[in-house]
């Protein structure tokens, strides 16, 4: 009897046939991520103007163009490796003479050590990297022009990269 009761409270809800709905697909396919670049990097880094240069300017010239160098490959490689290059003009009149030299030793380590990653990330072949710093920037100064062998291939490697960048992003 209890049966009965709730049978009767509820009504019936008369049944209808089924509509078979197909469902929407909606095909989105993700385009490739591309990197435009922010701006147009220089490329005509060379070493014979940057001596010329730093000499006439008493230095500024070739601090501006370091500057310059570690700004422009924060704005390179940055995204993808998620470090940060310190400010050149920092390094050389605080860091350094802070710590004795070796505050700069560091950043050209650094500096050739991402530049060495970035060329392999984008394919580019070119040897550059802290072993460069250390074979032609340390121990090539024992023979007086394996410096500037170092900031020759510094900035080769950099105008490489540059041109890269502006072409791929």
């Amino acid at each position: 009897m209890d049966n009965n009761q709730n049978n009767q409270n509820f009504t019936e809800i008369p049944q209808q046939p089924y509509q078979t709905v197909q469902p929407v697909q909606t095909v989105y396919q993700q385009p490739a991520q591309q990197y435009f670049p922010m701006r147009q990097l220089e490329t005509n880094r060379g070493l014979l103007k940057f001596i010329l240069l730093s000499f006439v300017t008493l230095g500024i010239y070739g601090l501006i163009k370091m500057s310059s160098l570690g700004e422009d490959l924060n704005l390179i490689a940055s995204r993808f490796d998620g470090k940060k290059t310190m400010h050149y003009c920092l390094m050389f009149l605080l860091v350094a003479p802070l710590t004795l030299g070796i505050g700069g030793i560091v950043w050209y380590h650094n500096i050739s050590n991402r530049m060495d990653n970035e060329l392999r990330r984008r394919n580019i072949n070119y040897s550059f990297g802290a072993g460069t710093f250390w074979g032609w920037g340390v121990l090539g100064s024992l023979i007086i022009v394996g410096p500037f062998i170092y900031y020759h291939r510094l900035f080769k490697a950099m105008n490489l990269l540059s041109q890269n960048y502006n072409m791929y992003g």
